[in-house]
């Protein structure tokens, strides 16, 4: 039976240079549009873009090449992160627990002070989710990485660290996949999880469309950024799409770009 998942893959396989084996059916319809490319080339970077409007089966990238490369996943890691700690009891309440301040000053303010989880995933913070890696725990946190089957899976490099600059790696496609499957509810964890970590996710509105997505900035808490990302899915009335996309950041207004290319990509897509 080609589930939803399978046939992502498919479309995957159908886009990406990289040979993979999967069932002998049909896949769904995918397109490489240039056009999207040309909107990183446009802002002075490099990057990618892959979009997966989930009720047609289509998957839309920008190139062939950079959208199966992977990278490291940054903050884009607190999703998972964040479902894992409230699947393991780390976190119970992502508006109550409060992971207090080590009263160390870093440079962005925001990490200064106490947070919760929903607080502490709204502005990104790093020393937060570095303890709670902590708490749950290498053993735990490998588990839960193989059962969502996240990137590859690899928690090398320090549990505080392998999401930063360890040795853990997803690309788009890969992104995309693990967050069809939380919109949807999909993963193999309790369903009040899945449902607690989607409403703590940040909401952008653009007209009548709500975007839930994370963004990752490798280097952010060095003030040395070099690659970023933006994922989630955009919703507008019953049509959902599910993207990813990364850039290079090679310069600071860069960082700032991300949900600009996103949103323009989105509209091109006819996905907002």
């Amino acid at each position: 039976m080609l589930t939803r998942r399978s046939a992502l893959a498919l479309g995957a396989a159908a886009l990406l240079p990289t040979p993979r084996a999967f069932a002998e059916v049909a896949p769904p319809r995918s397109e490489i549009r240039t056009s999207l490319a040309k909107r990183f080339t446009d802002e002075g970077t490099a990057g990618t873009f892959v979009g997966y409007r989930t009720d047609d089966y289509l998957i839309i990238a920008s190139d062939a090449q950079r959208s199966g490369e992977a990278f490291l996943p940054a903050s884009t890691f607190k999703v998972p992160n964040s479902l894992i700690a409230l699947e393991t009891g780390v976190v119970g309440d992502p508006d109550k627990d409060l992971f207090k301040w080590d009263g160390v000053t870093r440079s962005i303010e925001a990490w200064n002070r106490d947070h919760t989880l929903r607080s502490a995933i709204a502005v990104s913070a790093v020393p937060v989710y570095q303890e709670i890696a902590r708490r749950i725990g290498p053993e735990r946190m490998q588990k839960c990485l193989d059962l969502f089957e996240y990137g590859n899976r690899n928690i090398g490099g320090g549990i505080d660290q392998f999401w930063l600059t360890g040795d853990l790696r997803i690309d788009c496609i890969q992104q995309i996949d693990f967050l069809d499957r939380l919109r949807r509810r999909a993963l193999p964890v309790a369903k009040r999880s899945q449902d607690m970590v989607v409403d703590i996710l940040p909401v952008t509105k653009v007209g009548d469309a709500v975007i839930r997505a994370k963004t990752g900035l490798l280097g952010a808490e060095k003030g040395q950024p070099s690659l970023g990302w933006l994922v989630g899915w955009a919703e507008k009335g019953d049509r959902q799409t599910v993207f990813a996309l990364n850039l290079d950041a090679r310069e600071p207004r860069h960082a700032a770009a991300r949900m600009t290319l996103a949103q323009q990509c989105l509209t091109d897509i006819g996905a907002i």
